[in-house]
């Protein structure tokens, strides 16, 4: 009687029939880990193999990108107009106001079509922090109320010097690319313009779903915007950059979409146009041409640099050696470790099967 009462004081000081049996997991194969399992045994027979395949797929695929590569047609003209020879030189200084310059190219074959119309910067931070975060996000979808009450995150172009709110406000808006350009083909001493297509260049949920334009007060685009002014290096306000076509004006207007997407990397393109239209839809016959060029946009005071890039694109997309060489790399480094894996396996591994034997 002793022995049975003294188990039942244990059972009892255990409590395993009290409240904390709910907190133990459910008696099944996947809350008590008992699932079957495989783990892998990476032996030399599996692992050299395995980096063999990964190192001929790589090389594989390297040289198929580093070929598609090498046949994109690309042409970098830099107009930034550092050297006094260039004819941009003359629009560097600060007093020049709506100057204008021309670069002259000539193509000796026909640069295939659609040709992609870029200008690029150089020593441009877009991805510092403090830029990359002024600038107000409801505004930029249309809501008013921060029209007239911008966030702080703008500043210091938040306000102007008379207290009025800037729409659209904040670093990159401020500082966006204001050069434009004009292409021309020069056919017998005269010039003929090349269409520039600037429309569907930004990304689709930029145009889509991001950015959206305010609704017309009183039939006028303009008054949605009342009480508000343009940002400081602005020469107009954002209901002005094309009045001609209300989808691409405002807050749509493709070229503002572009600049607002921030670069990565402090040296980069981004998309101007298109040349895919009319007489230039299989691309730019051989010939001389002359870029005209509205140079308004500041570089040389931070060590920038300007360029105009026109590319031709592939399957892949536009000219980028790095993507075809880094696959090339990364495929021969596989092989060589497969070929030091082999070499350690046959000398040691191979020796002590003899030896058991």
């Amino acid at each position: 009687k002793y022995k049975l009462d003294n188990r039942k004081s244990n059972v009892d000081m255990f409590n395993l029939t009290g409240p904390s049996r709910t907190n133990r997991p459910d008696n099944t194969a996947f809350t008590q880990q008992r699932l079957p399992a495989w783990q892998p045994i990476l032996s030399a027979g599996i692992v050299i193999p395995g980096f063999t395949l990964i190192g001929l797929a790589f090389i594989g695929v390297g040289v198929a990108l580093f070929v598609t590569s090498q046949k994109i047609t690309d042409l970098e003209i830099d107009y930034t107009g550092v050297a006094a020879t260039s004819p941009c030189f003359k629009c560097t200084s600060f007093a020049a106001e709506n100057c204008m310059c021309q670069m002259e190219f000539t193509l000796t074959t026909l640069f295939e079509g659609p040709v992609f119309f870029y200008y690029g910067l150089t020593s441009y931070y877009q991805n510092f922090r403090t830029y990359g975060v002024s600038k107000d996000g409801y505004q930029l979808s249309g809501d008013t109320y921060y029209f007239n009450n911008p966030q702080d995150s703008c500043a210091p172009y938040q306000y102007d010097s008379n207290n009025n709110p800037i729409v659209p406000c904040g670093s990159i808006a401020n500082s966006m690319f204001s050069d434009t350009f004009q292409l021309y083909q020069v056919v017998n001493g005269m010039k003929k313009q090349v269409p520039l297509d600037g429309k569907g260049i930004a990304w689709w949920t930029d145009y889509n779903i991001k950015y959206s334009n305010p609704a017309l007060v009183n039939g006028s685009f303009a008054n949605a915007f009342s009480g508000t002014v343009k940002p400081v290096n602005w020469s107009k306000p954002v209901y002005e950059l094309d009045p001609t076509d209300q989808a691409n004006n405002g807050f749509l207007n493709q070229n503002f979409l572009v600049w607002m997407r921030q670069a990565a990397l402090p040296k980069f393109q981004k998309l101007y146009g298109r040349i895919a239209e009319g007489d230039y839809a299989q691309g730019l016959p051989a010939g001389n041409y002359t870029l005209l060029i509205n140079y308004s946009y500041p570089v040389i005071s931070f060590g920038g640099t300007k360029k105009v890039v026109l590319s031709n694109v592939s399957w892949m997309g536009g000219k980028n050696q790095f993507l075809g060489i880094a696959y090339l790399v990364i495929g021969s480094l596989c092989i060589v470790m497969a070929m030091v894996m082999l070499i350690i396996y046959a000398k040691y591994k191979f020796t002590d099967d003899d030896e058991d034997m």
